[in-house]
């Protein structure tokens, strides 16, 4: 790991963005820099946890599907969906999964044109202790609080809806 900087560098493109682009535009400029910046420092604590199993962190996220799935099985498209990614990413994934032994391909019973995916027992095995792993790090947020890591969760599922990612419950 590198030597901490001597200065915040989202701060300061905050600081220059106001100075070039006025005040209003700093705000959205430096809370998506932070998102994204906070995005790298949790996949690369996450993937590090989960580096016994040979998971990255979205092939821990197919697994889990497959895990909770009431089959153990899913369509390849419906990963896809869920995980809100594109199908050649869900073949990435898969192929990763297969790799490791983890999830196999199989035919669809009724439908020869679908694909599913299946975990493994060896897959069920990692899946739960990447899962243990996980927890027991709080899923890297330290040193985020529980109200705080629901207050972050809150403000970004207001965006998620207005992206269209799903429909707003009514409760």
């Amino acid at each position: 790991m590198t030597e901490p900087l001597s200065f915040d560098p989202i701060a300061e493109a905050a600081r220059q963005w106001r100075k070039h682009w006025g005040a209003r535009t700093a705000p959205p400029m430096r809370a998506v820099t932070s998102i994204m910046r906070a995005q790298q420092i949790l996949i690369a604590r996450l993937n590090t946890a989960l580096e016994p199993t040979g998971l990255t962190f979205p092939r821990y996220e197919a697994l889990m599907l497959l895990f909770y799935s009431r089959r153990g099985a899913l369509p390849l498209g419906k990963i896809g969906d869920r995980l809100q990614v594109h199908r050649t990413s869900v073949t990435n994934l898969i192929d990763g999964l297969e790799s490791l032994g983890y999830a196999s391909r199989t035919a669809h019973p009724t439908d020869r044109r679908t694909t599913l995916a299946e975990i493994t027992d060896a897959g069920r095995a990692a899946a739960t202790e990447a899962t243990k792993a996980l927890n027991d790090i709080r899923f890297a947020t330290a040193p985020l609080t529980v109200a705080e890591l629901d207050e972050l969760s809150e403000v970004l599922e207001r965006l998620r809806i207005a992206a269209g990612d799903f429909a707003a419950s009514d409760d």
